[in-house]
């Protein structure tokens, strides 16, 4: 049973950082590219950050230069290291691995607040 476990968001204020940790269990996780994505209210779920299992990532163009996105694969581990944050980044934040569509997996998502 994979299981993804999101936290470390919360309340930030405009500028500030915030920096999100996933952590995975029951996989093979250095086999599985890992993503974060996020949904604000009212809109669709959308890729925010994503790394291949040989290292390779892509970001949304809203949020290069700010976010980066890491991987531990000694401890099972997905980092977002979130800068300079805006409060159109609110939104909740979701954590996935993904090798194929029968192994894809999601964890329950962290709150992300950006407001003064």
């Amino acid at each position: 049973q994979v299981q993804l476990v999101e936290s470390g968001g919360g309340l930030v204020q405009p500028g500030g950082p915030l920096r999100l940790s996933c952590a995975a269990s029951g996989s093979i996780f250095s086999i599985y590219a890992v993503n974060w994505y996020r949904q604000a209210p009212g809109k669709q779920r959308e890729l925010v950050a994503g790394m291949t299992s040989g290292g390779r990532t892509n970001y949304a163009d809203s949020v290069k230069g700010r976010f980066t996105i890491s991987r531990d694969n000694a401890k099972d581990m997905v980092y977002l290291q979130m800068n300079s944050l805006k409060p159109e980044d609110t939104a909740i934040y979701y954590c996935n691995i993904y090798l194929n569509r029968r192994n894809d997996y999601w964890g329950q998502g962290t709150q992300v607040t950006v407001s003064s």
